[in-house]
């Protein structure tokens, strides 16, 4: 099956990438780039930028804020930055020359935000930094919160239920309704959801990361026009505080799928900026001609982007997620997390998680800022090695040594197979449960927090492709959950006690991880994670025909497969597992 697999569109494509190559080194250009990645309280802060293409620039600032205030205001301090070699750009046939300035240290909770820009010598014009592509020389303002704050523990040892709201159960003994197209209403409840903590509990799931549920004239929610009223079509407010309170009593968390970078032209706020030029709303926004042509996500007229740039706007969208979290929500999944300047001012226990589909030097950028990022690249690689078998064992080894060594290990990188805007996993290996369970096993025991998207554990899947010729439709991997005799009580069960053996064993969370065993000719693979009180073993056999293991270097004199209760055998120093197609096992 030729499956198309289109999770990083056209980012990937060669000719999108050298484009992409051109632009970062051309004109202005800071890109985040600083050191450290996440400064700590009285670290100084370096801060890079370069200029290149064809305009000659002679001199570089920074203006800066420590109390959060806006650094183009009159008391911002102004530092430049100094000079340094040009470099020879191969790519782009130019050079390309380093500016650096050195910000003094900063105490702690301070939120340090700042904006660079550098002038031109043929001009005397100052270009700021990473322009927007829908404001002309509006650069981008950036943010980074000193303090000594990694992830919240809780958010490591964390598995994740992946919820779409309109699709996982209407409640209240209704049926799903029956739209005329996938784009339509199916009848999923914030009540659907309270009746099911119980069922999503014995799952072994203690987070629900519910999809955005705000009022909102579309099935999936992005597109909200009040951030503080719950869609009647899910429910009310009353509803919501009810599933919070029952959650919280079965010691469950919450996390909201948070849309900080755009929102319906129907909000109020956009109706007013458009319909009066005096608006003081209309700054909320970025216009190339007023009132129709303005900035947007990924050109869809009906998602007009939120000018974060702008403080009252940037205000309004930090009080909104501060009511959130006093309402009980805690953390936040950030929904196209790059589109917006960045800021941070959170409740330290407070997770958030960002969706940035992009490479992964650009996400660790957002190291200090985020506490992680959804791992899109593990995703793909799970996906191209055990369902759609066109990535190497050696590619995918390779990618999960590269990342570890690239990305600081206090930054989080969530673990996921698929999620609602992407082909079902199951659907990509042709409906074969067992390469499901596969991957399902390495998500549980390699060391980023497992995400699963509602439906997985049972085994839905979906009709069609999304690739439809010319058209790409997310909502075929929407379809509603199974609560009836369609659903997988034996892929649940497997589900189930992934989670029990994550959580009875902590090497499984805070381990080292190493290879033990990669053999492209018969597709077998194993490696082991160490956390100097116990040692456990994944071997995978991700071929078509049953093989046997041989695995030395394990340091366990005897084991047992503890996934599938049996015991292992043990000969001249190497534990011999034996594995059906497509089969798995943790050994310890």
């Amino acid at each position: 099956m030729d499956m198309i697999d289109n999770i990083f569109g056209t980012n990937i494509e060669p000719e999108t990438r050298q484009a992409r190559h051109r632009a970062s080194h051309s004109g202005v250009r800071h890109l985040m780039r600083r050191e450290p990645l996440d400064p700590l309280p009285g670290q100084p802060i370096t801060l890079h930028l370069t200029t290149g293409g064809t305009v000659p620039y002679d001199a570089a600032v920074c203006r800066y804020t420590t109390d959060g205030s806006d650094p183009n205001s009159p008391t911002a301090t102004v530092l430049e930055l100094e000079p340094g070699p040009a470099e020879w750009d191969d790519p782009g046939w130019g050079f390309v020359r380093g500016w650096t300035v050195d910000l003094p240290p900063q105490p702690a909770q301070t939120l340090l935000r700042y904006r660079l820009s550098a002038r031109r010598a043929d001009t005397g014009a100052w270009e700021a930094a990473d322009p927007s592509t829908e404001a002309e020389n509006n650069g981008l303002t950036n943010a980074l919160w000193v303090d000594d704050d990694p992830p919240p523990a809780w958010a490591r040892e964390a598995l994740v239920y992946h919820i779409f709201l309109d699709r996982f159960n209407p409640g209240a003994g209704r049926a799903w309704q029956q739209p005329s197209s996938l784009s339509g209403f199916f009848g999923g409840a914030l009540r659907g959801v309270t009746e099911k903590l119980d069922y999503i509990q014995s799952l072994g799931f203690d987070t629900l990361w519910l999809s955005p549920f705000f009022k909102s004239n579309s099935h999936h929610g992005y597109n909200a026009s009040d951030y503080y009223t719950v869609e009647p079509r899910l429910g009310t407010n009353d509803e919501l505080k009810e599933l919070v309170h029952q959650a919280h009593q079965r010691g469950l968390r919450l996390v909201l799928d948070f849309v900080a970078n755009h929102w319906s032209k129907e909000h109020p706020t956009f109706q007013e900026a458009q319909r009066d030029p005096a608006s003081p709303y209309r700054d909320w926004y970025t216009w190339k001609h007023w009132p129709d042509d303005y900035g947007m996500y990924f050109h869809v007229k009906e998602l007009p982007r939120v000018n974060l740039d702008h403080p009252p706007a940037r205000v309004y969208m930090i009080e909104a997620a501060r009511h959130w979290l006093r309402e009980g929500f805690d953390g936040f999944r950030l929904d196209h997390a790059n589109g917006p300047s960045p800021d941070k001012q959170v409740n330290p226990d407070c997770w958030i998680f960002a969706e940035i589909i992009h490479t992964p030097e650009k996400l660790r950028r957002y190291a200090g800022i985020f506490d992680g990022t959804l791992d899109f690249i593990l995703a793909r690689a799970l996906r191209e090695t055990f369902a759609l078998e066109r990535m190497s064992l050696a590619e995918f080894e390779n990618t999960l040594q590269s990342q570890d060594a690239f990305f600081p290990p206090d930054f989080m990188r969530p673990a996921f197979l698929d999620n609602h805007d992407m082909s079902r996993f199951l659907y990509l290996c042709g409906n074969n449960k067992e390469k499901l369970k596969l991957a399902a096993l390495l998500i549980y025991t390699l060391p980023g927090t497992p995400i699963v998207y509602n439906g997985a554990e049972a085994g839905v899947s979906q009709e069609r492709p999304m690739q439809q010729g010319s058209r790409y439709i997310f909502e075929e991997a929407r379809l509603p959950m199974r609560w009836d005799t369609g659903a997988d009580a034996a892929l649940m069960d497997f589900f189930r006690r992934l989670a029990g053996l994550r959580r009875a064993h902590p090497a499984l969370v805070h381990g080292r991880r190493r290879l033990l065993h990669l053999d492209a000719s018969t597709r077998t693979y194993a490696y082991l994670r160490d956390d100097g009180n116990e040692r456990l073993v994944t071997a995978v056999n991700a071929g078509a025909a049953a093989c046997s293991l041989s695995l030395s270097g394990t340091g366990l004199r005897s084991a047992v497969d503890l996934l599938n209760g049996r015991p292992v055998e043990a000969r001249d120093e190497a534990l011999l597992i034996h594995l059906p197609p497509h089969g798995c096992a943790l050994l310890g």
